[in-house]
């Protein structure tokens, strides 16, 4: 999952995204609300935690504007202010949460992983499908035999989005827009390598092909 997260602290900023690239998210990171406002619009992102307090333009500014324009992209708000008024002016701007500083990056990385579930209309709680079953925290995959795989970091990137996303046609666009940060080196042939890398550990019949269009994740896309 791709996530743009927008901080202007110095320290607080590479400090989160460090922590999100290592709980297996690939995060922009933007500093300005100017920028963040474009970043938001043009890249495919799956989340966005998007701090208040922004040179530029302030981040409620910033949030109303992608909400004028109908991107829909899900929305965190970061914020030192704690106030009941600011929380009501956040979700009336078009957020889905609100984490106040300071805060554990613990909870932040549970109110990512409900935002997801919820807006990918699964069940809060851990990540499953059929027989598989996503280990989040220690990045590995347990089988309806009781086998665990561990995963590399793309291979994890790449089994949760399609757990997040079962029975869709993803192309390799897709996969690499959505598994890789934006100073990447986006090579969407490198994808098959994982996706065969997947198949070997988790079984050939999850993964299918469709020829010249992408791949779909589920058994039913037998």
């Amino acid at each position: 999952m791709r996530l743009l997260l927008v901080e202007d602290d110095p320290v607080l900023g590479p400090k989160l995204q460090d922590a999100l690239n290592r709980a297996g998210y690939a995060t922009d990171l933007s500093v300005d609300g100017v920028d963040a406002e474009a970043m938001g619009d043009i890249e495919p992102y799956d989340l966005i935690v998007l701090d208040l307090g922004l040179p530029g333009m302030p981040g409620l500014d910033v949030l109303s504007n992608w909400r004028e324009r109908d991107n829909l992209t899900p929305v965190i708000i970061l914020t030192a202010r704690d106030a009941w008024e600011d929380k009501v002016a956040g979700f009336k701007a078009g957020a889905d949460d609100y984490l106040a500083k300071p805060f554990q990056i613990e909870e932040l990385l549970v109110r990512i992983n409900a935002v997801l579930r919820r807006y990918a209309g699964l069940k809060p709680g851990s990540l499953t499908y059929g027989d598989l079953s996503l280990d989040e925290s220690g990045q590995r995959v347990k089988l309806s035999n009781g086998e665990t795989y561990s995963l590399t970091g793309t291979e994890f990137k790449l089994l949760r989005y399609f757990m997040l996303n079962p029975g869709k046609l993803l192309s390799k666009t897709t996969l690499t827009e959505h598994v890789y940060q934006l100073d990447s080196d986006k090579d969407s042939n490198v994808i098959e390598v994982y996706i065969n890398r997947l198949r070997q550990k988790l079984g050939q019949e999850f993964i299918q092909t469709r020829r010249g269009q992408g791949y779909i994740f589920g058994r039913e896309a037998q």
